[in-house]
């Protein structure tokens, strides 16, 4: 333990170095695969059931070319967004969902505590068989297990938390899990060679003795079909292994500093595997032929040079061994430990805390909670290694921790390649794969442990016997991890798959959905291709950085973010990429889940729809596209000139047009003003005929009425800009409202003979001021009917709500309004182009007093340009925010 503390500190000061720095550190640390299970239980599952030992290792082998697909996907992938473990992975993936992240953490933990206790358990007995004494602890303080399991934490402790950015590589614990993959297995090809030609006389002689052993042909064949079954599903539980194992994915995926590093990790580890293997099954015969029948096979390693008395022997296999627990325990814990405090410590009880202390406090504080997990993790798996251990093989804990782990094989796995997984459904996929698992599993293991002696167990839930646990549906022939496997699988996946086509996810998991699935068309354009649709201020999420990262970080890291995408200094709105920059900035520390949650307090965001998602995600594509034809041609760069150019005109253009209705309202002014005199003058005539002194005075009054509705408007607006207006805010009906608002333009659509469309919800209620809200729907309608034909025209009115706003949708089937004129048509002064006519209608003041009365109510109005024909409006009131206010 000395040593590896020396190693692993060495490698820390030396990081920049070659040898801590290089593809074969990644591959061997791939080898904490190899635990005290392959280092013991597999001679003991070989000693009784012959070759089926091999499926733990055949899994890996088969999965290993699909790396140079799906894993260097997934290693991308969380580089790019600064994942930290797989639970932060699969809540990412699906839309940074707080409670799919916990739901992994504790699969996790269910699955991994147990397979730490089981390589306490090898610990425990090795130790007990290299004793002369065969010491057996009396009680926890002098079980020596427990103070070796505390080592290893504070190895742990000192080597993995001394960051709180846990996306970063522990480089002193790689070389350290790398060195002592070279140790176990040079230990155990020695005790092979031992065995083989020193006990006997090559492969050949053990061969011909194990031969003559009752049962020895069920130990050297694959079995019928029935056992084939049970081969496959064993395959298929270490296949998902090789991904799912928080100590995999950790060493696999965070530790990887060069993704062209899987190139060598496809055939160097299958080949480590296979030199692993090689003597496994002749160390089992040997123990049939030379030990006695009451010693335990997980052993035979040991024991064999034990009973020719080679002490050094059995010594340099108990290093072996202890080294691969070792490996397995400091990976598993490190892994677990930050998958607990960032998906489930912080997210639900620290978040408060943590956005009240500065940069100094929070580091310490998230140390000390991975710290602390570390220890809670060791000390229930020393509990369980207590209360279940000694009851079981090595290859049966074993077995039950990676049929609890697959469970996170469907949202995994399919959330990878199919867009329309939803978080629900893989919440539900689990939860039932889970409560399959233990009562298939887990029950009656627990009832034999304890001796409970449960009555369903053996007669089936209810007593029907097709629901016993152990043969599910009637079948028999499965052992209780395949039996467990196949049904929770089945189930999950089913779960998993109809959910998800059942239930839509919402925009955030339809936008990583996108970015998962077509990394490869995403991997350069990250920000980009990342949705985020609302307020937000640089200075507020500044504020936030430097509360988890400090002030110099903070500065560098906006700094360098700047100059990357060419922003001012001064700039004060944040943009989806500043959003997504300082995501992932938080990630790296807090976890996904976390991250969002307090970007989320310091941003107003937009609820956007998946069609625009799907809108904006297609733009993406074609920018990278157009990215590329920059790279390759030079002549490109004129074009971006070009465009810059004609985004300058388009600036002038709407000045000019700002400039130009300006003096339309001060013409319309002064037009209404000198028709008034006028006529005025003309009434002064007393020889005027009644009938044209009736038409001058209609047109006095006509001109009167524009005057005060054009200055009416400009005082409004004024007051609404200068928030000045009161609102008379009351909970009311939309439907009725919506109601009045057509009542007061139907004779002007009758006239245009124009159909005017809405259908009541039911749930139409909202905080509002009615007056306010007419005047702007009926503003929109007005605008609708300007700009629809005659007799063709069509208005429909729509009502949507969700539980915290109402949407009111203005859709026409008119002329529509361009592209160009979204940004603008809600400023003061401005039309669109697209009214076809010599002067403009109206002043411009429409839809800018709509949006301030919007904005007033704490709503948003938009265009939506989903829709190819016609116009679309949208604006959005809150349902609730009003109650505790007074006005």
């Amino acid at each position: 333990m000395g040593f590896l503390f020396l190693l692993a500190y060495t490698a820390e000061k030396k990081q920049r170095k070659k040898w801590v720095n290089n593809p074969y550190i990644y591959v061997l640390s791939l080898a904490v695969y190899c635990t005290a299970w392959t280092f013991y239980g597999s001679v003991g599952i070989a000693a009784e059931s012959g070759i089926s030992f091999l499926t733990i290792y055949l899994g890996p082998v088969i999965a290993m070319p699909l790396w140079l697909v799906i894993m260097q996907k997934i290693i991308k992938i969380s580089k790019q967004h600064k994942i930290s473990s797989i639970a932060d992975f699969i809540s990412l993936r699906y839309g940074n969902n707080r409670f799919l992240g916990a739901l992994v953490t504790v699969t996790c933990l269910l699955a991994i505590i147990p397979y730490i206790a089981l390589q306490l358990k090898a610990v425990s007995e090795t130790f007990s068989i290299m004793s002369s004494k065969r010491y057996i602890a009396t009680g926890i303080l002098d079980d020596s297990t427990l103070y070796i399991a505390l080592i290893i934490a504070v190895f742990v402790v000192f080597f993995g938390t001394q960051l709180t950015d846990a996306s970063k590589g522990k480089r002193g614990i790689m070389v350290t899990i790398a060195v002592e993959s070279i140790l176990k297995l040079v230990f155990f090809l020695v005790i092979g060679f031992y065995v083989v030609f020193y006990l006997f006389d090559g492969t050949q002689d053990i061969y011909n003795q194990a031969s003559l052993l009752e049962g020895f042909k069920e130990l050297s064949s694959f079995g019928g079909l029935d056992n084939g079954f049970n081969w496959m599903f064993t395959i298929c539980l270490s296949f998902f292994a090789i991904f799912l194992l928080p100590r995999q994915f950790h060493v696999a995926v965070i530790e990887n500093q060069n993704v062209k590093d899987i190139k060598k990790a496809i055939w160097m580890f299958p080949l480590y595997l296979l030199l692993f293997n090689v003597f496994v099954i002749f160390i089992a015969w040997a123990g049939n032929l030379r030990l006695p029948s009451s010693v335990n096979s997980d052993y035979y390693s040991l024991l064999l040079p034990l009973h020719t008395e080679n002490t050094f022997l059995a010594l340099l296999v108990f290093m072996g061994g202890f080294s691969a627990v070792i490996s397995m325990i400091v990976v598993s814990t490190l892994a677990l430990s930050t998958m607990v405090s960032n998906s489930i410590i912080i997210p639900y009880g620290f978040l408060k805390k943590l956005v009240e202390s500065n940069s100094v406090e929070n580091a310490k504080n998230i140390k000390n909670i991975r710290r602390l997990s570390i220890f809670i993790i060791i000390i229930f798996a020393y509990l369980f290694y207590i209360q279940f251990s000694k009851q079981l093989s090595l290859f049966s804990i074993g077995l039950i921790s990676f049929v609890i782990i697959a469970q996170l094989a469907p949202s995994f796995f399919l959330g990878l390649f199919w867009k329309r997984g939803a978080s629900k459904a893989a919440n539900m996929g689990i939860i039932v794969g889970l409560l399959v698992v233990i009562y298939t599993l887990l029950i009656p293991i627990v009832n034999h442990s304890l001796g409970l002696n449960i009555s369903f167990i053996h007669k089936g839930l209810f007593g029907i016997e097709y629901l016993k646990p152990s043969q599910l549906l009637g079948i028999k022939y499965l052992t209780p991890e395949s039996n467990a496997f196949l049904w929770s699988m089945s189930f999950n996946t089913l779960v998993f798959v109809v959910g998800s086509l059942l239930v839509k996810g919402n925009y955030r998991e339809r936008n990583y959905a996108e970015m998962f699935v077509n990394n490869e068309n995403y991997e350069n354009l990250q920000e980009e291709a990342f949705i985020w649709k609302g307020e937000a201020y640089v200075s507020d999420i500044r504020r936030l950085l430097i509360r988890f990262l400090g002030e110099t970080r903070t500065k560098r890291a906006l700094s360098i973010f700047n100059k990357k995408y060419g922003i001012s200094e001064q700039e004060q709105k944040a943009d989806s990429r500043l959003i997504n920059f300082s995501e992932k900035l938080l990630t790296g520390s807090l976890g996904s889940v976390s991250a969002k949650i307090l970007l989320t307090h310091v941003t107003k965001e937009k609820p956007i729809s998946l069609l625009q998602v799907l809108e904006i995600l297609e733009e993406s594509k074609e920018t990278k596209a157009n990215n590329k034809l920059l790279i390759e041609k030079s002549e490109e760069l004129s074009i971006m000139t070009n465009q810059l150019q004609e985004a300058n005109e388009e600036l002038r253009e709407q000045d000019k047009i700002k400039d130009e209705f300006l003096d339309t309202v001060a013409h319309e002014l002064k037009t209404p003003i000198t028709s008034i005199k006028a006529a005025s003058e003309i009434l002064s005539d007393d020889d005027m005929p009644p009938e044209m002194r009736q038409k001058f005075l209609k047109n006095i009054i006509e001109d009167t009425d524009r005057l005060a509705t054009l200055i009416h408007n400009i005082l409004d607006l004024e007051k609404l800009s200068s928030n000045r207006t009161e609102l008379n805010i009351a909970k009311r009906d939309m439907n009725q409202t919506i109601q009045k608002s057509i009542d007061s333009i139907q004779h002007l659509a009758d006239k245009k003979q124009v159909d005017i469309q809405f259908k009541r919800n039911q749930d139409g209620y909202a905080f509002y001021d009615e007056d306010r809200i007419l005047q702007v729907l009926i503003n929109l309608l007005s605008n609708s009917l300007k700009f629809v034909e005659n007799i063709k025209g069509k208005i429909k009115i729509l009502l949507e709500n969700n539980e915290k706003l109402i949407h009111i949708i203005v859709e026409d089937n008119g002329k529509g309004i361009p592209k160009e004129d979204d940004q603008y048509i809600f400023d003061k002064f401005y039309q669109s182009k697209n009214q076809n006519i010599q002067k403009p209608q109206g002043s411009g003041f429409g839809l800018a007093i709509c949006r301030k009365i919007i904005e007033s109510h704490q709503g948003n109005i938009w265009v939506d340009q989903t829709i190819k024909k016609g116009a679309r409006l949208v604006f959005t009131l809150p349902k609730n925010i009003w109650e505790q206010k007074e006005f």
